[in-house]
């Protein structure tokens, strides 16, 4: 009787350490990560399906576990509209147990799924959404914001076209967040380095004809016409510039948010000696080749920011799962600020408690057609820029969670 009784208690006891037991390791007995970018839009070559295999190829190199249990990588098309995000990231929260969501590839999106990410305790990557709202009045204490965005783009490359004697401009703006904030910046930095903001004019996302906007560019006299689009919008704007006669003219173009892709859609003839910044280039080391040719040989591309930013991103995430020793998103982005991030991608990365994972920047310049010494060999790097430089210092933001601090 004694000895029944000393084994009951026994159970009873483990049961009731049972749900601690359980707080550290996986829940769900798997780790779940959706990959929700534009798949058939004007950023679909930026990010899409190459962000898909970016985040699988992470998954299979870090031995498809963690923590001895299963990694899944879901996939979904938000087609660049905020409410359709939302709703599969709550639907991904609620009924799949999505652990985190990365890539967004569009402002609205970024900022709608963020909102969620707070609410549900997802962790959210942001490698393709660029606004700084992000990482400022809408910061959340699980929100990463990883590539680039719209304060380290001009900070690094409308400087440096300013001082080269673009004192002038007039920007064509996509009308949302992300343009509104790369435009915003961007004219921030040119006013402090003594240049002048002419006008501006906003075009719709997926505009095809951009004849009205650009005749108002051009019939500004402004020297340097800041594109403060992306994708499909950036290359459709910079071939019916050069159809009518705008570079010819003596104005510049000037790509604010320019990737790999773009430069290869336009060819070197039509984008030869355009300068802008990037998180990534392929061909800067042997680690960055190494990588791309690997991603090359699934996708038939090199792989732009974005894909790479997805795949550093979700591998780091998994460390940070494995260092944290749970999946638990406050253990995780805890674990995740601590570490130091240097792979083929991020070079000097750390995570802010604003949500910035600072790391340095590059000033690059598009080849000539004579320099190319094959078809994705497109730019040359100029200079590499220290993140703590790039980026907006925490003590300019207004990130309600590190108001006050450093």
């Amino acid at each position: 009787m004694k000895k029944h009784l000393i084994q009951a208690v026994a159970i009873v006891l483990l049961l009731g350490l049972a749900p601690l037991a359980n707080a550290a390791g996986i829940r769900n007995g798997v780790v779940k990560i959706g990959v929700l970018t534009d798949m058939s839009g004007v950023y679909s070559a930026i990010g899409g399906k190459g962000s898909v295999v970016a985040a699988k190829m992470a998954v299979a190199d870090f031995g498809g576990k963690v923590l001895g249990k299963p990694i899944e990588v879901l996939s979904a098309d938000h087609q660049n509209k905020p409410d359709i995000a939302s709703a599969k990231a709550r639907d991904w929260a609620d009924t799949d147990h999505v652990d985190m969501i990365i890539d967004l590839l569009n402002s609205g999106c970024g900022l709608a799924v963020q909102k969620i990410g707070a609410e549900k305790k997802v962790i959210i990557i942001n490698t393709g959404a660029g606004a700084t709202a992000l990482t400022n009045e809408q910061c959340s204490p699980y929100g990463i914001h990883y590539v680039y965005d719209t304060y380290a783009l001009p900070k690094v490359a409308a400087s440096s076209i300013v001082k080269h004697g673009g004192k002038t401009w007039f920007f064509l703006t996509a009308d949302y967040a992300f343009g509104h904030s790369l435009e915003e910046n961007t004219a921030a930095f040119v006013k402090a380095d003594g240049g002048k903001i002419l006008g501006q004019v906003l075009h719709p996302l997926s505009t095809s004809d951009f004849s009205s906007y650009l005749l108002q560019a051009q019939a500004s006299k402004a020297k340097v016409i800041g594109l403060a689009n992306a994708g499909g919008d950036f290359i459709n704007a910079v071939k019916q510039a050069r159809e009518f006669g705008i570079v010819k003219g003596g104005q510049t173009i000037a790509g604010l948010l320019v990737f790999l892709t773009d430069v290869k859609s336009l060819g070197l003839e039509a984008a030869q000696g355009m300068e802008f910044a990037t998180a990534f280039y392929w061909d800067r080391n042997k680690a960055s080749r190494e990588w791309s040719k690997r991603y090359f040989a699934k996708t038939g591309a090199m792989p732009t920011m974005d894909q790479a930013g997805v795949y550093s991103g979700t591998m780091n995430y998994l460390k940070a799962i494995k260092a944290a020793g749970t999946d638990d998103p406050d253990a995780v982005m805890k674990a995740f600020r601590a570490m130091k991030i240097n792979d083929f991608f991020a070079v000097n990365g750390h995570l802010r408690r604003d949500g910035t994972m600072v790391h340095d920047m590059f000033l690059v310049k598009v080849k000539k057609p004579s320099e190319s010494k094959g078809p994705w060999d497109l730019l040359k790097i100029v200079r590499q820029v220290p993140g703590d430089q790039a980026f907006m210092p925490m003590s300019q933001g207004n990130c309600p969670l590190v108001k006050g601090k450093k």
